[in-house]
């Protein structure tokens, strides 16, 4: 059984321009329709902690975003920070120009570095490849790295380059991942029946901006949101 929208969205509270009020007004809108996490920067973990603590929604933090280009030793502190906070989750990002020139054993480690300093705390990690960027065989290939590398889910975008999931995106992750790795189709969905279908292709979680929530989880219309 599927389900209810609301349970598989991370709420993104991630643009970089956002004051601590307009980060209180969007977590107090999120919460709500009780998503499944709050997707917070790291400067907003222990606003969104005070805000999430007499909820059923959990704060998830990105890491290494947006660019994932961090020295892997500097990913594997932040998670260690992270995890050290209390987190729920944690989104990092790959180095997706390692991805793009096949440095396969760089990237592995660079997911390693921080499922590594994740697992004394069992927080789960998400890895977030920037999918716009890849073909289908990249896609495919880091899929297999993500599960080899024991990060928790794969995931399609950061929202803040390029188109966002595209469903042929998420049916290579879905396919290759077989029940090894959960996916989250993250970026550019803004209605209904997009949520909808990524669900029904195999996504377990839905990465959306803060401001299409509220059309998401009511069924009414179609945000305008960037995310």
């Amino acid at each position: 059984m599927m389900k209810a929208i609301h349970q598989t969205l991370d709420a993104a509270i991630l643009k970089p321009e956002m004051t601590e009020t307009e980060v209180i007004g969007a977590l107090n809108t999120c919460l709500k329709y009780e998503p499944a996490t709050v997707c917070v920067r790291p400067c907003d973990i222990a606003l969104a902690q005070d805000h999430c603590r007499d909820s059923t929604t959990g704060v998830c933090v990105v890491l290494g975003f947006p660019h994932g280009d961090q020295l892997s030793a500097s990913k594997a502190d932040e998670a260690h920070r992270y995890c050290a906070m209390g987190v729920d989750e944690i989104d990092m990002v790959v180095n997706f120009g390692w991805v793009l020139s096949g440095r396969w054993n760089a990237v592995h480690a660079d997911i390693i570095a921080v499922t590594a300093a994740a697992k004394p705390t069992q927080t789960p990690v998400k890895v977030i490849f920037e999918s716009c960027f890849l073909n289908q065989q990249q896609i495919e290939k880091l899929t297999e790295v993500c599960i080899a590398a024991e990060a928790n889910f794969v995931k399609t975008s950061t929202g803040f380059n390029g188109s966002g999931a595209t469903e042929e995106a998420v049916e290579a992750m879905v396919r290759i991942a077989n029940g090894r790795i959960a996916v989250k189709a993250s970026g550019g969905i803004r209605d209904v029946a997009m949520a909808r279908r990524y669900l029904e292709l195999g996504a377990s979680r839905l990465g959306v901006g803060f401001g299409s929530v509220a059309a998401l989880c009511s069924g009414k219309g179609q945000s305008q949101e960037a995310y």
